[in-house]
């Protein structure tokens, strides 16, 4: 039903997604109210409900334009999933923004493969990922996605190499700026996070213990398949299907370095990861196998949500 719902891209699909998002969304900010009281939080809330809109027709905007699945909607959708599966990202204010700005630096990136305008590519994209490091310090691991698409696609010209320093003294200039203008405490935050932790011992409720192992094991199912499956690609899209693996490296040790941890740093993970899910249940002959696979990630997803309700 569902896997058969979503194997093609239409507009319904959209509405359908975008309803789910902004029901579950609501379902868990209303465990507490008290924001409900407070104008600038409500429209704080608001605007990061439409960041996680964006993200997710990022993430269908980024496979489709650089065709990285057919035309169906199932990145996007499992993009969607696995914010229901951990929604402890639903109140992280930094990490929703500064994955937002990841997805437009991906997106930056993966668009380089057509060999247009790559300087200014390289610049937007480095931007993006200084600017998403301010919100999350170890997001700035990210700028080695940079330095490979550099080499995948136009390592001979020297000052490509440079673009990215430059992009940092833009990014610096105008934070230490907001910082002056704005608010000074912020510099406190982001220095706060200049710190790696490798403590995995975080987790407030069983329910978290049993998403992430969940999630474990459908990464594996995602991954492996996946990496195999690269070289079997068109070779025009072979470089493109490598960074989103080296995407969904780097978000894993964005979370592994992280500190102060809890299960929304997977998210910097959702994206490719749900590039890779899409590429999994397109290669399914068997329609079984893409329903039960798709419903199970449904159902336990949905479940761990209500019993964190």
């Amino acid at each position: 039903m569902l896997a058969s719902v979503f194997n093609k891209s239409r507009p319904i699909n959209y509405v359908m997604i975008a309803v789910t998002l902004v029901s579950f969304y609501f379902l868990y900010l209303f465990k507490d109210d008290s924001w409900t009281a407070y104008f600038y939080l409500i429209l704080q809330k608001t605007g990061l409900l439409f960041l996680l809109a964006g993200s997710l027709f990022l993430v269908n905007f980024i496979t489709h334009k650089n065709r990285l699945t057919k035309d169906n909607t199932y990145a996007m959708f499992l993009f969607m999933v696995f914010l229901i599966l951990f929604p402890t990202i639903i109140v992280n204010t930094n990490i929703i923004i500064s994955n937002f700005f990841l997805l437009l630096a991906l997106r930056r990136l993966i668009s380089l493969q057509s060999l247009i305008t790559p300087k200014e590519k390289i610049f937007d994209a480095s931007f993006w990922i200084f600017a998403a490091a301010i919100f999350h310090f170890w997001s700035i691991i990210y700028i080695v996605l940079v330095f490979i698409s550099i080499i995948f696609h136009v390592s001979r010209d020297y000052r490509n190499w440079i673009i990215p320093f430059i992009a940092f003294f833009a990014v610096t200039v105008l934070y230490f700026m907001a910082v002056l203008v704005i608010d000074k405490s912020f510099f406190n935050h982001v220095m706060g996070e200049i710190h790696v932790s490798f403590d995995f011992t975080y987790f407030e409720n069983i329910y978290q213990n049993i998403a992430i192992a969940f999630f474990a094991s459908v990464t594996v199912l995602f991954l492996f398949p996946y990496i195999f499956s690269i070289s079997s690609k068109p070779l025009n899209l072979q470089v493109s299907h490598k960074k989103i693996l080296f995407s969904f490296l780097i978000g894993v040790g964005i979370y592994v370095l992280s500190d102060a941890k809890n299960n929304s740093f997977l998210a910097f993970t959702f994206a490719p990861l749900a590039i890779m899910g899409a590429n999994y249940l397109e290669s399914q002959k068997n329609y079984w196998v893409k329903e039960t696979v798709l419903a199970a990630i449904v159902i336990v997803s949905v479940i761990l949500f209500v019993m964190q309700l």
